[in-house]
């Protein structure tokens, strides 16, 4: 067998060579220079660099000499010899015990370095005690399609217009103004993608994304609107704290009336008390034709938060799976009996829901879990399934008083998860 034979991976185009490498550490990438003449210098052509604990040991080869110390040396000596275009550049130390505290300096000095390189995607995910101003020059980069940035404080300069190509936008822990925000959404006409974890700086969340087609945010805000956002299909909704406000207006109405295509909806933690405030209406104004699954997180001891669920509910004709979690809060006194409520909203003879897959978890047996439970079942024709879940330490009783419930659905089925069943 010949050497060429034996060798069929250094025969391969570079592009498959670079998606091999891909799969390395850096560290280990740097190691496939001993493996013949061809590859002596592979490692230095790779185009995604990714930095993070996997490469703080020592690399050694003629080519990639031992580097001592420092996790910046090792991201230094991989610049410096880099050649060629990067796609990808990552820098992942986000528990601040490889950079240091002192280092935010060089982290200016690579991302100066990659100016003009046609980055595509950059991933900051860095913590050295406190945020890290991110230096003008990244708002340059108009070659990139992913951005995260984890722990920053983001001020564009004045004559920032946006990042033309961005499809995906992660923020996480970071400071920005209002305006700021705004004007870097809108400014991204591409934008597919966007997450905001812990954002601070203001408590309005106004998204202007023509393309935009998947929404999560996670942390504390007063309100959230939608504008042209007619592709928005998945929306993530977690909200860790709000306080209930009086208003002759319907977060409901402002919430969805620009989301006509949303496909897929989760509303966790707090986020149902938002929707919650203002007008609750019995309906929309608009159905929600295109919502096939929900996932809602509920105080079944709120009255207010419970009449939310049957208007989502009325309001989606072609919901198939629908996810409840029960949030256990202090018991309050329901001026309205659940049982009424619902009474109220799917009164009428042609009332019924399109839902075949219902799973409720972490339900303590109350009496409004269990009214809205049998109207699910009551309401639901088409109903296939449903599974309960009980919190800890439930009664096994509750099983019997969910099989007495009248069903809708002659091929509803009902599968209780608790301890004692089998």
């Amino acid at each position: 067998m010949t050497d060429v034979e034996s060798d069929r991976i250094s025969c391969l185009p570079d592009h498959l060579q670079h998606h091999i490498l891909s799969y390395l550490t850096i560290k280990e990438a740097g190691r496939t220079s001993v493996l013949s003449s061809k590859w002596k210098k592979k490692w230095s052509t790779q185009p995604d660099l990714v930095f993070d604990r996997q490469c703080v040991s020592t690399v050694a080869s003629e080519d990639f000499s031992v580097i001592e110390g420092k996790f910046l040396r090792i991201i230094d000596h991989v610049l410096l010899l880099h050649s060629g275009p990067i796609n990808k550049f990552e820098v992942t130390d986000s528990e601040c015990d490889l950079l240091g505290v002192n280092s935010m300096a060089d982290v200016d000095r690579w991302i100066l370095h990659l100016t003009g390189r046609s980055v595509k995607e950059l991933v900051l995910d860095i913590w050295a005690g406190e945020l890290y101003k991110i230096p003008w020059c990244l708002f340059s980069y108009q070659s990139l399609h992913h951005l995260k940035l984890s722990h920053c404080l983001l001020k564009p300069p004045t004559m920032f217009k946006g990042f033309s190509s961005l499809e995906s936008l992660v923020l996480h822990d970071a400071l920005m103004t209002q305006d700021a925000f705004e004007n870097l959404i809108s400014g991204c006409p591409q934008l597919e993608k966007l997450i905001l974890t812990s954002v601070k700086g203001f408590t309005q969340f106004n998204i202007h994304a023509p393309n935009l087609k998947f929404f999560r945010i996670n942390g504390k805000f007063e309100g959230i609107s939608f504008d042209n956002t007619l592709q928005l299909a998945v929306v993530y909704l977690e909200l860790s704290s709000y306080l209930n406000s009086e208003s002759n207006h319907s977060n409901l109405f402002n919430f969805f009336d620009h989301l006509p295509h949303i496909k897929s909806l989760l509303i966790v933690e707090h986020c149902l008390k938002y929707l919650a405030a203002g007008i609750v209406p019995v309906e929309l104004p608009t159905p929600i034709i295109d919502l096939s699954s929900l996932l809602l997180e509920i105080n079944f001891n709120d009255l207010r938060e419970i009449s939310v669920v049957p208007c989502l509910l009325k309001s989606s004709p072609n919901l198939q799976r629908l996810r409840m979690i029960a949030r256990l809060e202090e018991q309050t006194d329901l001026v309205t009996p659940v049982s009424n409520c619902m009474e109220d909203i799917f009164s009428g003879p042609t009332m019924s829901l399109s839902v075949k897959y219902v799973v409720i978890k972490d339900i303590s047996g109350t009496k409004s879990e269990l009214d809205f439970i049998r109207f699910l079942l009551q309401y639901s024709p088409v109903l296939q399934k449903m599974t309960v879940k009980p919190a800890e330490n439930v009664k096994p009783e509750l099983m019997t008083e969910l099989i007495r419930f009248r069903r809708a659905s002659g091929q509803a089925e009902v599968i209780y998860h608790g301890k004692d069943s089998s």
